[in-house]
């Protein structure tokens, strides 16, 4: 009689595994890079997204515009996390095509850190509300203004009025959550 012994993963091990390898190649996708900037094509064939990539750093300057394959296109945003914890990010150059940034996308940066409390602005975007809020505070964004950022007034709960100017043409999701 002979018997034969397999040696099995534990169950949590496979699912920790199976997650690790998704999460890393989600991390990493991105569908081109022009000179140290990694983009994802929109789904109108014509516009990119700036998206996530870890080797961020120093002064970055995103073109209006980017050529890949002989094609060029619009950069019109700059996804969730696409800088997130880039702590050599010192400083970022966003052209008038951007007009709507993800959330967190700028979160953990030397940038960001060195912004004052208050609104923050990535270009012709209300990025984020920095710091406490404080009760009863009314915002006024700036003439001019494109987009305001996705949640970029999530859990502020002291907010109790926007003006916004006619110039906003994009609203990210969650901009107003809490």
């Amino acid at each position: 009689m002979s018997i034969i012994m397999r040696q099995t993963l534990p169950i949590h091990r496979f699912f920790t595994t199976i997650l690790f390898l998704a999460v890393t190649t989600l991390t990493w996708a991105y569908d081109f890079a022009v000179d140290g900037i990694y983009y994802d094509m929109n789904s109108d064939g014509t516009s990119v997204t700036v998206t996530y990539n870890t080797s961020y750093s120093g002064s970055v300057v995103i073109p209006s515009t980017v050529t890949y394959g002989g094609k060029t296109y619009s950069v019109t945003s700059i996804g969730s996390y696409a800088f997130e914890d880039c702590t050599g990010l010192t400083s970022i150059t966003i052209p008038n095509s951007v007009t709507s940034i993800g959330s967190s996308a700028f979160d953990g940066t030397a940038w960001y850190n060195n912004q004052p409390n208050g609104m923050v602005y990535a270009g012709k975007v209300a990025y984020k509300y920095k710091g406490t809020m404080p009760s009863g505070t009314e915002i006024v964004i700036k003439d001019g203004t494109l987009g305001i950022a996705e949640s970029a007034f999530s859990g502020c709960t002291g907010l109790t009025s926007v003006t916004i100017p006619n110039s906003v043409t994009s609203i990210g999701d969650r901009a107003f959550y809490n």
